[in-house]
């Protein structure tokens, strides 16, 4: 077994068991006296939390190798995954989401990883299996969580942490360190001249990745955190079938990372893929947030979840290869770091939209955001790779 389909194998686990946890939150926390204000604090807590440490961690994998990060990032995360399960109030709740975005650094370390073992020209392709493996643990977690959740909110939980000391088990038995002893040390040597986050955000070459990584992942949440609320006050749809209308375009997101952007990014190259990426999911967004025929906001979500499996990997390949050996870690924290802020914010600025500017609003708003930014493509670097220091 190859050491991508282990990485590949080991975030899928990973995201099933962050999955899992998806559709009880809610719901165990009101068993404490959480109000609406305090469950959504709770999702933001986790994500503000990754937003502090993915670049921590990132650091931490360029001076001592990939291996330990991952292994150290999913035992952490199987412990606060127990304390979830254990929890007998509000705050102790807060404390494991906490403790589980702080110790959330598998997929910035993942990605790394793949940087690590891949040429520039196959850069796109392995973050997209990657992207395809988050998807996958997106689409069947949640699902599974909620057959758990009939045995009591605990079930999942630990479940969940079983998953996360599963997917450690996969990277220790499987999985061999892929940063060279002379790549630690480089990182070492220049953590200090490039250890900061402000210096990779400064960084002309990679501005413009990180801005549209970060609007595209905004709207993005935006969309998801109400697009519950859409269906039900639009299409008069319940849970189940936003469960299943999520469930496909998590599906399509997932085929094109894991079998077509790989090849459109070398025939292509990947600003014309972020381009076209960005197109299709803002006029998705418009049309489906007009509130057409149901099958045609169908067709228009496709068109969205095709757009971020072109643009996705595509934007990660190349915050990799315009960074050096010695920096990939440091770099690509900083980029999910950045999704994380962007995940936090965006629901609450969609539920916003929906309460003032009407039910389809985050959606066509959102689109109209990720529209504009995709002027910003043809300010990408050109798919080269940095040479060393």
């Amino acid at each position: 077994m190859g050491p991508r389909v282990v990485l590949f194998l080991t975030v899928f686990i990973h995201l099933v068991g962050f999955g899992l946890l998806i559709p009880l939150l809610p719901y165990y926390a009101e068993t404490y006296g959480a109000t609406g204000v305090a469950v959504g604090l709770l999702n933001t807590s986790y994500s503000f939390m990754q937003f502090l440490s993915s670049p921590l961690w990132g650091r931490l994998s360029d001076r001592i190798g990939r291996r330990p990060v991952i292994l150290g990032s999913l035992v952490a995360t199987a412990a606060a995954y127990i304390v979830f399960g254990l929890a007998t109030s509000l705050p102790v709740l807060f404390a494991s989401r906490i403790f589980a975005g702080i110790a959330g650094g598998v997929i910035p370390t993942t990605q790394a990883y793949i940087a690590d073992t891949t040429t520039p020209a196959e850069r796109t392709k392995g973050m997209g299996l990657i992207g395809a493996a988050f998807g996958l643990g997106f689409i069947f977690g949640p699902a599974l969580g909620g057959v758990l959740s009939r045995y009591g909110y605990s079930i999942p939980a630990f479940a969940a942490a079983g998953l996360a000391l599963l997917a450690a088990l996969f990277a220790l038995v499987l999985l061999p360190e892929s940063l060279t002893k002379e790549a630690r040390a480089n990182a070492a040597a220049q953590r200090l001249a490039r250890g900061s986050r402000l210096s990779a955000l400064g960084r002309p070459e990679l501005r413009s990745v990180f801005l549209l990584f970060f609007i595209g992942t905004l709207c993005f949440s935006a969309l998801e955190g109400t697009f519950a609320l859409f269906g039900e006050h639009v299409y008069r749809i319940g849970p189940r079938e936003v469960g299943y209308l999520f469930a496909f375009v998590g599906s399509l997101a997932a085929l094109m990372q894991a079998g077509v952007v790989g090849w459109l990014a070398r025939r292509f190259g990947e600003r014309a893929l972020v381009l076209a990426g960005f197109l299709l999911m803002g006029l998705g967004m418009v049309l489906a947030g007009t509130g057409p025929a149901f099958g045609l906001m169908l067709t228009a979500m496709g068109a969205v979840s095709v757009g971020n499996g072109l643009s996705s990997p595509s934007l990660a390949g190349l915050a990799s290869v315009t960074s050096r050996a010695e920096e990939q870690g440091a770099v690509l924290g900083t980029y999910q770091s950045l999704g994380s802020l962007a995940r936090s914010a965006g629901p609450f600025l969609g539920g916003l939209a929906f309460d003032h500017l009407g039910a389809g609003s985050p959606l066509w708003l959102g689109g109209i955001v990720i529209a504009l930014a995709s002027i910003l493509a043809f300010q990408l670097p050109k798919n080269r790779p940095v040479a060393a220091a």
